[in-house]
């Protein structure tokens, strides 16, 4: 099978000549220790993951949706161990100069709807830099590739913190809910340029959409607000893409979706991914309460990484009887952390593959 008919069928739940082989690489710092522990220097980040472990992947298409143009990136001070920056979404940060960590956000570039003014010019659906000239050249390369082609529906709630914060887009749910509107619409416009460039030829085989909108005891938003703001715009993208087919929806998130999950599965969002166990998005839960609708994957516990080899293996055993009901893509639950011992991360791949009937890479 390719990989293409290999991640249908699995979707399908189809018989398939082995579970995808799919993961979802590491963080920065992680590939600074395995550099030291014998991983090619040449292999620096997670452009380089996939193909140095022999790994599947998806095809991606799509047209272009972000900030034109985007902000300049610049620092705006240092210390010995960190920068204050302003990155091309205009968010200000203090980052640290080595390693990876979750930046301390410290300004965010949308308050008000005057800051709205000023900077929607960057996002007009009209803006001629946003057509895509290359569409026969494209359409040829995803409809002659071997691996599954994804659309990218892009997200609404991610979005609009990157523009407001957490807290700040908390508040304007309710003291600006009008202008929230307006930006959510402007998203959903921005997408559907995109989806409506991609020549009915070129097959698509999913949407991909990124989301982060949960934490570890659950969503970052209310299910009502997320039936009210986001949902009827969802279904405006899934129903576009069910009419050219396209019925599996992979939905970015960490923390735990259990509560968001029926919502997603009512608008044709079905496959869960990176499903972060430690979150409390166990691949297992899922599967019991909603059935076979729910697609999965990743839903390995990185922590059993960590843990030794015989956590890592019991890891395994305990997903084993979800991927073998199928519609689940077993791999690493987010980036491998630092600390993970090179050697250990080639233990749980071996065993992974030999678990799950999938050969070695050639």
């Amino acid at each position: 099978m390719t990989s293409r008919e290999r991640f249908l069928a699995c979707m399908k739940y189809e018989p398939v000549d082995h579970v995808p082989d799919m993961e979802f690489g590491g963080w920065e710092d992680l590939f600074e220790e395995w550099h030291e522990q014998g991983l090619p220097l040449e292999v620096k980040g997670n452009a380089e993951f996939d193909e140095h472990f022999g790994l599947e992947t998806l095809h991606g298409c799509g047209g272009v949706t972000g900030l034109i143009p985007a902000f300049e990136t610049e620092v705006l001070e240092e210390d010995e161990t960190t920068r204050v920056v302003r990155d091309g979404n205009g968010i200000i940060c203090r980052v640290r100069k080595h390693g990876s960590s979750i930046p301390q956000y410290l300004e965010f570039p949308v308050k008000s709807r005057e800051d709205w003014e000023r900077i929607k010019f960057r996002l007009d659906p009209t803006n001629p830099a946003r057509i895509v000239s290359d569409w026969e050249e494209r359409t040829a390369v995803c409809n002659a590739s071997d691996r599954a082609v994804a659309f990218g529906c892009g997200g609404f709630y991610g979005w609009l913190r990157n523009f407001w914060g957490l807290e700040n887009l908390s508040i304007a749910f309710f003291e600006q809910r009008d202008l929230v509107e307006e930006m959510l619409d402007t998203q959903l416009e921005l997408v559907m340029v995109a989806l409506r460039q991609v020549p009915e030829e070129l097959r698509i085989d999913l949407g991909t959409w990124w989301e982060d909108m949960c934490y570890n005891h659950g969503p970052l938003m209310s299910p009502q607000l997320f039936r009210e703001l986001l949902m009827p715009r969802y279904k405006v993208i899934t129903e576009e893409l069910a009419r050219r087919g396209v019925w599996i929806h992979q939905l970015d998130s960490d923390g735990n979706i259990r509560e968001l999950t029926p919502l997603w599965l009512e608008v044709g969002i079905n496959l869960m991914f990176p499903v972060e166990v430690a979150a409390g998005s166990d691949p297992c839960w899922l599967r019991e309460h909603y059935g076979c609708e729910v697609l999965l994957r990743g839903g390995y516990d990185k922590l059993a990484l960590l843990n030794g080899r015989e956590a890592i293996v019991r890891e395994l055993e305990r997903i084993a009887p979800v991927v073998e009901e199928g519609g689940f893509i077993p791999h690493v639950d987010h980036r491998v952390p630092a600390g993970v011992k090179l050697d250990d991360y080639h233990f749980y791949l071996e065993k992974k593959r030999e678990m799950f009937g999938i050969p070695r890479p050639e």
